[in-house]
């Protein structure tokens, strides 16, 4: 009966399509350029239950043993009547964590509608996720962050703190003793949801009833308007980003 149960789950596994091959050759690249897992094989997933923490977690999965050693993964989400994330039950997310064979933890937001701002929410988020990866000695937390939201991240901060700072690959949290990877870097968002409808997880979308008029949304329309005129902006941004991050992270 539970195997039964299980084949409804949507579960992404190789042999890959072209789609899944490039996803993880790109995935790969990011493992073995930026040295994701040269802390500990034992890491934490920062699972939303979306398309791009969800297609994180099939690619570790199917990747752990392959070339690399064999990965202790645990799948973390943050649940909540207003934290950001898709609003999937957790059966949903428990039982296709049951079928990768991977842990599953939970935390719960403690976020209030008259108070939610996009700011604190991830701070909490985020606390919440170290501090349950802690708890199982996992260091390393990884989430499925893409070039996409790389480049959001970017213009953010250039047009509003005058800084040239995207997400980088790799960023040791000393204060709280974690180590964060984003091993979908090199990933267009194009790609996952693709892959996400291939493989029947894209039809999950974000409840945050602030998301939708953020400025990362806002940012998010200004790039399509940009790739209108630059067609190639995402490309050159990301990497203009990860080289202006390598070159910085050698000064230290």
């Amino acid at each position: 009966m539970e195997k039964m149960l299980n084949l409804h789950f949507p579960i992404a596994r190789p042999p890959w399509s072209k789609l899944g091959r490039r996803l993880e050759s790109m995935c790969r690249k990011a493992i073995f350029e930026f040295g994701l897992f040269e802390e500990s094989q034992k890491i934490a997933i920062a699972l939303s239950g979306g398309k791009d923490s969800l297609a994180l977690l099939y690619l570790l999965k199917a990747i752990s043993g392959r070339g690399l050693p064999e990965l202790e993964i645990t799948a973390i989400h943050v649940g909540g009547p207003f934290s950001c994330g898709a609003g999937v039950s957790q059966s949903f997310l428990k039982g296709i964590c049951r079928e990768l064979g991977c842990a599953y933890l939970s935390c719960e937001s403690k976020q209030k509608r008259e108070t939610l701002e996009c700011y604190s929410c991830s701070r909490e988020r985020r606390s919440l996720i170290f501090e349950a990866a802690k708890s199982v000695g996992a260091n390393t937390v990884a989430f499925g962050h893409h070039r996409d939201d790389s480049v959001q991240t970017l213009l953010m901060n250039l047009l509003h703190k005058g800084e040239f700072a995207a997400m980088l690959p790799k960023v040791p949290m000393h204060d709280y003793g974690i180590t964060i990877i984003r091993p979908l870097i090199f990933i267009g968002e194009d790609e996952i949801k693709e892959f996400a409808k291939m493989h029947g997880f894209a039809r999950i979308v974000c409840q945050c009833p602030v998301g939708q008029d953020s400025m990362r949304k806002k940012t998010k329309d200004l790039v399509t308007e940009m790739e209108k005129i630059f067609p190639n902006v995402r490309e050159n941004l990301a990497s203009a980003s990860l080289l202006y991050g390598s070159k910085k992270a050698l000064k230290r």
